[in-house]
């Protein structure tokens, strides 16, 4: 029998390091080859590490939450054969690298059953004779020393005391004369706990669990702090009147148009619209399409579009692109952003498909509120807001007409983009929304 040592393998081009996120295996599991054993995470892409050979787990190099860098060990097996290590030799961490950090074994005692709760403490019970009444204590299935419905016996300054203290009276276990509560029934139950010592719905509930940011929710968190602590936003809400827009959408959905190829169009929703309407708008405005170098003070404005949607996923939030939108119609952009969501949603969105945008459209459906102050996609320079559309009386010079209505809110770095010139893009795009048809005109 040998041991075998299992490196970080380089998880893609220019990649120094990966977070682990998520272990499939224990130590002492049998694992066979190909099997998973770790799942590490880089910019917002996760990479599941398998096995190359069939063994026993000795020894995991990292915990949940650790950066590995490139080349370190991380698991150590027991093979057949002699392995690529010398038995009892410590697994040593690449060239350069920081040590990982190893989980400790676990312990003998850990493998045991756990051992069953203790049953809840009973008042005691005075001795009884038999010429004096018997002390009755009651419990309910529910845990209520007495059935629902009985009252509790109790003086007039007991139940005053039990009051104040927002105690349920029928919750209290009695020892005296046929259960009847006591100052001393009562002070054995506020001294068992707060919790025992409220009225049903009403504990108190001091735990406190501690939660470590790992995998993607550490991402997003890094990249919102950098973000709101480098950027100046400047947030500017503007009111759409998408009426028309809606009538237009609802128009094409209904027309069961063949694409290119053969393929069935897709259904159209309000993105692509918005996305083709951001394109007219840059066109006019390029310099809302860049990428701020704040460290270099250098902007890099693009020719091409590159719109990030954030998207919710079960995992957290992630932002996948549609590449060169200036190349697309409405169908296509459609299309992509289906596509897009899907492999975000079921994690199978590569890092390609998750990076590389250079302005970026948030939006959070039926729910997205009156107005949001979106964060801006650093180093990006300005994020388009969704927000719900909804019908809203409109004045329209003689009478109020219902309108479908909607807002975007939108932010921008106000190092780069001044204050008019974000109102100069909104209010463009507010036109192509308000009359669709120029949408579609060259």
């Amino acid at each position: 029998m040998g041991e075998h040592i299992i490196k970080l393998p380089d998880v893609g081009e220019g990649v120094a390091e990966a977070e682990l996120v998520e272990w499939h295996v224990k130590i002492g599991d049998i694992v066979r080859e190909d099997t998973v054993l770790a799942a590490v995470m880089t910019d917002k892409a996760t990479v599941e590490i398998p096995s190359p050979v069939d063994g026993e787990i000795l020894w995991l190099g990292a915990e949940i939450g650790d950066t590995v860098a490139i080349g370190s060990p991380i698991v150590r097996l027991k093979v057949a054969g002699e392995g690529n290590v010398k038995p009892g030799k410590e697994a040593e961490p690449a060239t350069g690298a920081e040590p990982p950090v190893r989980l400790p074994s676990p312990k003998p005692e850990a493998a045991s059953p756990p051992k069953p709760a203790k049953p809840a403490e009973t008042p005691a019970k005075p001795a009884s004779s038999s010429s004096a009444p018997k002390t009755v204590t009651r419990s309910s299935a529910s845990g209520a020393p007495r059935p629902e419905g009985e009252k509790p016996l109790a003086s007039p300054a007991v139940r005053l005391r039990a009051k104040e203290a927002g105690v349920d009276l029928r919750q209290v276990a009695g020892t005296g004369p046929a259960g009847r509560i006591g100052h001393e029934d009562l002070e054995a139950f506020l001294a068992r706990g707060p919790q025992s010592a409220r009225a049903p719905g009403l504990a108190r509930d001091d735990t406190v669990e501690d939660i470590k940011l790992v995998g993607l929710r550490r991402k997003i968190a890094e990249k919102m702090t950098l973000s709101k602590s480098r950027i100046p936003h400047i947030t500017y809400v503007e009111e759409i009147d998408v009426t028309a827009l809606e009538e237009l959408r609802a128009a094409l959905n209904k027309e069961k148009r063949v694409a290119k190829g053969g393929a069935e169009r897709p259904k159209l929703t309000l993105l692509p619209f918005l996305m083709r309407a951001m394109v007219k708008a840059i066109a006019d405005q390029p310099q809302l399409n860049s990428l701020f170098d704040d460290e270099a003070g250098i902007i890099h404005q693009h020719g091409g579009i590159h719109i990030g949607i954030a998207a919710q996923t079960p995992s957290g939030l992630v932002v996948p692109v549609v590449k060169h939108a200036e190349a697309r119609d409405v169908w296509d952009c459609a299309t992509e952003v289906a596509r897009l969501a899907e492999a975000a949603k079921s994690g199978t969105a590569t890092r390609d498909e998750l990076s590389g945008s250079t302005i970026t459209i948030t939006s959070l459906g039926a729910m997205g509120g009156i107005a949001t102050t979106p964060v801006i996609n650093h180093p990006e320079v300005a994020i388009i807001g969704v927000n719900r559309m909804m019908v809203r009386p409109v004045w329209d010079g003689t009478q109020f007409i219902p309108r479908k209505m909607m807002n975007l809110s939108s932010s921008f770095d106000h190092r780069v983009i001044d204050g008019w010139d974000a109102a100069v893009f909104i209010q463009r795009i507010k036109a192509l929304l308000e009359t669709p048809a120029l949408i579609f005109v060259d």
